[in-house]
């Protein structure tokens, strides 16, 4: 049976879309309405958390949670490793001097420009949606769980999302690592990096030589060796780096950026080459599909809604490709609905409702026969009972701490991640 959703979660998150969108339009009214928005909802979670009857349930999510956050974590790590090579590898000169692919896509958007009404015009460009927005959405939907608006538990969701959310990462990571794309925007690594203006010694010896003579290439398909005699490399900075100087060859750093190869990588941003697939429209799939299958409801197609509008604007903007973003809609798609057989997405409590379910089976069958509507009902009542008992044993004071901590720990990475991502 599908899970019947009480009323108040889309309300509450387009409620928070349309407020926050008052900065372009009233920056004055968004500053009162946005500290008071997220007080009421952060107030109303910590009033329901006495109430909730799903500690254990969430307990049990724990690790899987935590897990799927270090495994999240360590896939942005080798992504912004990533993001840095394809950028350095080749130099500033390639970035600047290489000319955008051709993109129908953003053709089209042109085109439409020209036959659109201007109210609609600007409403496709209108910055309605962004990256922080999608994350935000689906904090919204894991804390509803408080509230009996989606199944319990909430970490598990969560845990699942982070999972999937890796996997993406790690395969898009590959994917962009593997062919290097020009940028849509060939200003933007001149501008955000400072990596050397001339290629690596890779890049000098296996690319350069055979980048645009048609005879070097036919040639080096022939022989299938790189045959040509490139002369003294230009070599590098080499800073100190101790037991990380194994990535120097990786990000290239340059002596006016400091001797931290860690700082390097927070520079990494979404980088400036064309990262295939999109990571901002992986995120805004997989909060959609989340949305879709856990709450479901009038405000899910809303959310599909600005996954659209999102990925117009990705294109019109020249941060990715259209390609990109169309990978990224049908690999986010899949990847939820693969994790979807291999994650519990259940609550246990369904299976103790069950099994008791199966006790009672032959009682059950017999009071349908003699159409003893309140001996079903008893008994019915009697399967819900015995679940909600196995779940209150246990050490309440423990369920406590954990409750707390939980709310005390997703409080703050709400706040952090809607303060690191608030400008998209």
């Amino acid at each position: 049976m599908r899970w019947r959703a009480p009323p108040g979660l889309g309300v509450a998150a387009m409620s928070y879309v349309a407020i926050d969108y008052l900065r372009h339009i009233s920056p004055t009214w968004h500053a009162r309405l946005q500290p008071a928005l997220w007080s009421i909802l952060a107030l109303a979670a910590v009033i329901r958390v006495p109430f909730y009857k799903h500690w254990f349930s969430e307990f049990r999510a724990a690790i899987p949670f935590v897990a799927s956050m270090l495994f999240m974590l360590s896939a942005l790590l080798f992504e912004a490793l990533s993001v840095r090579f394809v950028t350095a590898v080749l130099g500033l000169d390639w970035h600047r001097d290489t000319r955008p692919l051709p993109d129908t896509g953003q053709w089209l958007l042109l085109a439409l420009n020209e036959k659109l009404p201007h109210v609609i015009v600007e409403i496709l460009r209108a910055r309605i949606i962004g990256l922080h927005h999608f994350l935000m959405l689906f904090m919204m939907l894991a804390f509803s769980v408080l509230f009996d608006s989606v199944e319990a538990p909430g970490l598990g969701l969560g845990a699942r999302y982070m999972f999937t959310m890796a996997i993406g990462r790690l395969l898009r990571a590959i994917s962009f690592v593997s062919t290097i794309l020009p940028s849509a925007r060939p200003w933007c690594a001149t501008a955000r990096f400072r990596v050397p203006a001339y290629p690596h010694h890779w890049a000098q010896k296996y690319y350069v030589p055979y980048a645009s003579d048609a005879n070097s290439i036919r040639q080096l398909i022939q022989w299938d060796i790189a045959y040509a005699d490139t002369g003294k490399y230009l070599g590098d900075y080499q800073p100190d780096w101790g037991s990380m100087s194994f990535l120097i060859d990786y990000l290239r750093p340059t002596a006016s950026e400091g001797s931290s190869w860690f700082s390097l990588l927070k520079k990494a941003g979404g980088g400036c080459n064309d990262l295939l697939y999109s990571g901002h429209m992986l995120v805004a799939v997989l909060t959609a599909m989340a949305w879709t299958e856990a709450y479901g409801g009038f405000s899910s197609a809303l959310i599909w809604l600005f996954v659209i509008h999102s990925a117009q604007r990705e294109i019109r903007e020249r941060h990715h490709y259209t390609v990109d973003c169309v990978v990224a809609i049908y690999v986010g798609i899949l990847l939820w609905k693969m994790t979807g057989y291999i994650w519990p997405v259940k609550d246990a409590s369904r299976g103790r409702r069950l099994t008791k379910l199966e006790k009672i089976q032959g009682r059950l069958i017999q009071a349908a026969k003699d159409s003893d509507m309140d001996k079903v009902r008893e008994l019915l009542e009697e399967v819900e009972i015995g679940s909600q008992e196995s779940q209150n044993k246990g050490p309440n004071r423990a369920m406590w701490v954990f409750a707390c901590a939980t709310i005390f720990s997703a409080l703050t990475i709400v706040l952090l991640a809607f303060t690191w991502t608030s400008d998209g």
